[in-house]
């Protein structure tokens, strides 16, 4: 069984700054990738950045420039660096772990945390 927890969410003025964080535990074999998605009211969730196995990092055009994302020493982590904010960034961010367990090595899944709610607001 795998575990995906984020955390670090809240409410924060446009112009500011705010670090997310996900640890993905449990049955782990291989991390194929670690990813942040957000989701606004009333629209879907969509990928905001990826940290890929191989070190390579992907990036909505949106948030390009403003938000970092990035791994921990233990590499089960993921920080989400978030600067600049504006409204529009206001959503719900889900970790997902893109991962391989001890139970099934040859079989790729996806595991998402519950989410934590980010508010740009003034």
């Amino acid at each position: 069984q795998v575990q995906v927890v984020e955390s670090g969410g809240g409410l924060v003025q446009p112009g500011g700054s705010l670090r997310l964080s996900c640890s993905a535990s449990g049955s782990i074999f291989e991390i194929s990738s670690l990813a942040w998605y957000r989701q606004a009211p009333g629209k879907q969730r969509n990928l905001v950045a990826a940290s890929l196995s191989g070190g390579g990092t992907n990036y909505a055009d949106s948030v390009k420039g403003r938000f970092t994302i990035s791994r921990g020493n233990a590499m089960n982590t993921v920080y989400l660096q978030m600067n600049s904010l504006k409204p529009e960034d206001t959503a719900v961010y889900y970790c997902n772990a893109r991962i391989s367990t001890l139970q099934a090595q040859n079989r790729v899944s996806d595991y998402w945390g519950k989410g934590t709610l980010v508010t740009v607001s003034s």
